[in-house]
């Protein structure tokens, strides 16, 4: 008995340190990941089975059972005539977008040479994008920095991203832009691009301006958001 006590242990650094403390709950493999997949809206296992190619089943149920535990996860039943169960992000869960953003930020130069063997999902370049187009939609006033090639910002708006992967969509506004898998109902922009670009919007490499001067980048739409992706 006292063995299976010491296994079913929380997992931890047992270091007075936030650092550590935070890596009790997401420093397992594949929990940031999962995250990443849930920061896009409730998901059902199967749907995230699906989108985190290489984790067999036992990890998944694993970590989420983990996630649940932290409060960083739920599960819960959809109404019919749904009667699915999903698993969504909690306040605390959502609070660690930032942290997705920052490491993304980070890994990005380590994409500039796709292997053979990596998988891909549009909606994955969601998360470096964020900053990306939330900062070109940001409170309307001067100009962008020299070089930008748009304008002031726009406020609310969504914005619809293609790529020959499939599509994802931002919505941008006064608090934490959002994302969501699939395309837009109604879009106030959408962006149409391959992935390499998008790694070079995400990396700094490339600005959505000179992305659209160099035909790297189509934007359609008639609205502010769209005008100011087209650098009007």
């Amino acid at each position: 008995m006292s063995r299976i006590r010491h296994m079913s242990r929380r997992r931890s650094y047992d270091q007075y340190c936030a650092t550590a403390r935070a890596l009790d709950s997401v420093g397992d493999r594949w929990t940031l990941l999962i995250v990443r997949e849930l920061l896009a809206g409730p998901r059902r296992y199967t749907d995230l089975h699906a989108d985190l190619p290489g984790v067999s089943t036992d990890v998944l149920a694993s970590r989420l059972k983990d996630m649940e535990r932290d409060d960083l996860a739920l599960r819960r039943k959809l109404p019919p005539p749904a009667a699915a169960y999903v698993y969504e992000l909690t306040e605390r869960g959502r609070g660690l977008l930032p942290v997705l953003t920052a490491l993304a930020e980070w890994g990005a130069p380590a994409l500039e040479e796709r292997r053979p063997t990596d998988a891909v999902r549009a909606h994955w370049f969601a998360v470096p994008l964020l900053p990306v187009l939330d900062g070109l939609s940001g409170p309307a006033g001067p100009a962008g920095p020299a070089g930008s090639g748009v304008g002031g910002g726009t406020g609310e708006g969504v914005v619809e991203v293609r790529l020959d992967e499939g599509a994802f969509h931002v919505r941008l506004g006064a608090g934490d832009p959002v994302y969501g898998d699939g395309p837009a109902e109604s879009p106030d922009a959408r962006l149409v691009l391959d992935a390499d670009t998008c790694r070079a919007l995400s990396g700094g490499a490339l600005t959505v301006g000179d992305g659209v001067r160099d035909g790297r980048i189509e934007v359609s739409g008639d609205g502010p958001l769209a005008k100011v992706l087209r650098g009007e």
